[in-house]
């Protein structure tokens, strides 16, 4: 029964995408056996990406490359790619890149996605700065203004999103806290290290920091931090790839300590 409601709408959209040296029965039959299939709804776009993902997401139509290129295909809510409001272009991201138009936030992008980036602790912070100037040429308000009202305020809220982005994964700490959010883990920064020798150390050199007169005795401290800092680094990005989660929170939170301090020499300077 399934077969025969199918076959009609099958084979239509199946002519019109595929050679026709590709056997239309031997395709209908690997479709008709995936478990629940269901008939996902089409829509047009222009890409060269291979993977299609029906709306349900047991199901995955793989094509080959001599297919890309094609002006049809399915766009689906399953999948984190999603259709251009404007063109319906599949994955059209911040902007589409088959019409130019400023895309609603997709919080399913997150801020590693925004440069093009891995997620990982360690990354080249300096690749950020050209990466952010380019999306603020094409997302700022101000440059925008030809837009419609609806383009204008998706270009706002893009280019908040991108400054924050920024903000984040260009300091360690942030971007340590961040990393974590996304595989679930929550950080309490304010959280109160109850470890004696930690508490000490902290409050002989904030003493030291208060007792300071000289620039010369706050760079001596700050360049301390600086090293205190750089094993933390190390320590959390070791934890974090090794998914050692309580090690990781407790290098975040002596990255937090350590960074106040680093903060306090900077405003006696």
């Amino acid at each position: 029964m399934l077969r025969n409601q199918l076959r009609t709408p099958l084979t239509t959209f199946i002519r019109k995408t595929i050679p026709q040296s590709i056997s239309l029965q031997s395709l209908e039959e690997t479709i008709k056996n995936q478990p629940n299939f269901s008939t996902p709804s089409p829509c047009t776009f222009n890409t060269n990406a291979q993977t299609r993902v029906s709306r349900n997401p047991q199901i995955h139509l793989i094509w080959s490359s001599e297919f890309r290129g094609k002006s049809s295909g399915f766009c689906s809510s399953a999948s984190s790619t999603t259709c251009c409001w404007n063109c319906k272009s599949q994955g059209p991201f911040l902007i589409c890149q088959s019409c130019g138009s400023i895309q609603p936030v997709d919080h399913s992008v997150d801020y590693f996605n925004i440069f093009g980036l891995d997620r990982k602790f360690d990354i080249e912070v300096g690749s950020l700065e050209g990466k952010y100037k380019d999306w603020q040429k094409k997302l700022h308000p101000d440059l925008v203004h030809t837009k419609s009202e609806e383009e204008r305020e998706y270009a706002a809220e893009q280019s908040a999103r991108v400054i924050d982005a920024y903000t984040t994964l260009r300091k360690p700490l942030s971007r340590a806290i961040y990393i974590m959010r996304l595989e679930g883990v929550e950080v309490d920064e304010e959280q109160t290290v109850s470890e004696p020798e930690l508490l000490g150390e902290i409050m002989e050199i904030r003493e030291a920091v208060e007792d300071a007169n000289d620039s010369q005795a706050l760079n001596q401290i700050q360049s301390q931090m600086d090293e205190k800092l750089s094993h933390w680094y190390d320590s959390f990005a070791n934890a974090f790839q090794s998914k050692e989660y309580d090690d990781a929170i407790k290098s975040i939170q002596r990255m937090t300590y350590y960074q106040r301090v680093k903060e306090e020499t900077v405003k006696k300077l």
